[in-house]
């Protein structure tokens, strides 16, 4: 009887993305500090990502611009460019699926690969391998990736943000002989545990990984439960069988094909006050969820809107959602339902932060027919500016509201994933 093959997974994860990628892009910048910020004329001036030798300077992601320039004066700031970021990282799945077939997308810089089948055919360990696809992805793109080696996604992903991240090699495989050196970890070490488990892991006398792991499953679920007061067996499983590197979840290269939602939002250059110029942004979003949807060939039952207030420290706000009569991909349809959230939940406050999404998706090939109103004809006239925006650009055709001057549209245009293209 034949041993079954132990499954070997790799987590390759980009150093700093978008700053490799600038650097690469620039090379006269390879020895400065240098990030990659939000538009700081636009209140939206974050750290996205900060090279090593910015965050020498004490430089983190996601502190704001001002405050990292006054830790390194002669920081180099550039704009993001996310339809870069997007080529590039696509150009590394085509640069990892030469080595397996098996490629999932875990975010926009993190890949998990199933090379099991790959080190018999390439005739090497998992450590050799894991080099030399570190040398071609920095080769062939100027990006450095870490890998992390494990017998399943969970322990890949575990050994990457926790060695492979902090050693010379950029590689750290996570077994039976190197366990001990994860279960020595504090808890928020761990994939999946914030700082709000980590405080009720600790009042539970579990302090680090290794702690939680050889706690009995039975005893966790037991202590859980009296402590939270309500039934937490299967938050507890989870977090048992993470610390323990147990996970059944195959590497899946279709894992993002089946879409949820499709949404969109913008943070505003100054409050809006006034119910009018809210709508105009709410007209927008709904406009360009629903042009994506028509362009993927979906319609939506659900529609979610919310808005953030200006106090990012003490958050006021809401966020709602409302079912429609029947799915739809039309703007107007998915505006209306946004303006009557917005007029049920909006408490009058200002309003720095507007989302919109459309969810419940299903295909738009079949759909039921109206025998009253337009809607058909509706359909029509918005694929026509589909037809005439792919044509001639972006905002080459819109709605009238979009003249004023709290229109957005320009600024939405100009991102991907809420980042300048």
């Amino acid at each position: 009887m034949h041993k079954r093959k132990q499954r070997v997974v790799f987590l390759a994860d980009c150093q700093s993305f978008y700053a490799s990628v600038e650097k690469a892009a620039n090379p006269a910048y390879q020895n400065r500090p240098l990030v990659v910020s939000g538009d700081p004329s636009r209140r939206s001036g974050i750290i996205l990502a900060a090279c090593p030798l910015a965050k020498d300077h004490g430089v983190t992601t996601a502190e704001p611009l001002w405050q990292a320039q006054q830790k390194c004066p002669d920081l180099v700031v550039m704009k993001p460019r996310m339809s870069a970021y997007i080529r590039v990282s696509l150009q590394i799945m085509s640069i990892l699926e030469s080595y397996s077939d098996l490629v999932e997308p875990f975010s926009i810089d993190e890949q998990f690969i199933d090379v099991t089948a790959s080190l018999a055919h390439f005739g090497c360990t998992p450590k050799e391998l894991a080099r030399h696809i570190q040398m071609r992805v920095r080769r062939e793109t100027g990006v450095y990736t870490r890998v992390g080696i494990g017998r399943n996604k969970v322990l890949a992903k575990l050994a990457c943000d926790n060695f492979a991240k902090k050693n010379e090699e950029g590689i750290f495989e996570l077994n039976e002989a190197t366990m001990d050196a994860l279960w020595a970890c504090p808890t928020h070490k761990m994939f999946g545990v914030g700082s709000r488990t980590t405080k009720h892991l600790a009042r539970l006398g579990i302090q680090t990984i290794g702690e939680l792991a050889h706690t009995p499953l039975p005893d966790l679920k037991f202590k859980m439960k009296r402590y939270m007061k309500k039934n937490c067996d299967i938050w507890s499983e989870v977090l048992w069988r993470t610390a323990n590197g147990y996970d059944d979840s195959p590497v899946t290269p279709d894992a993002f094909d089946g879409q949820k939602g499709i949404g969109r939002q913008t943070t505003l250059p100054v409050d809006y006050h006034d119910q009018q110029d809210i709508d105009v942004v709410l007209n927008e979003l709904s406009m360009l969820i629903c042009q994506r949807a028509r362009a993927k060939g979906y319609m939506g039952n659900v529609v979610h809107a919310g808005a953030q207030g200006a106090d990012f420290d003490r958050p006021v706000g809401f966020s709602r959602q409302m079912k429609i009569a029947e799915p739809t991909h039309l703007s107007r349809e998915v505006y209306a339902a946004a303006k009557e959230l917005f007029r049920k939940h909006w408490d009058g406050g200002p309003v720095r932060k507007i989302w919109v999404s459309l969810g419940e998706l299903q295909s738009d090939a079949v759909y039921q027919l109206s025998l009253f109103g337009d809607r058909e004809r509706l359909m029509y006239l918005e694929h026509t500016m589909d037809d005439i925006n792919n044509q001639y650009g972006p905002s080459s055709v819109y709605f009238g509201s979009s003249l004023t001057k709290t229109s957005q549209l320009k600024f939405l245009n100009a991102k991907i994933g809420g980042h300048y293209k």
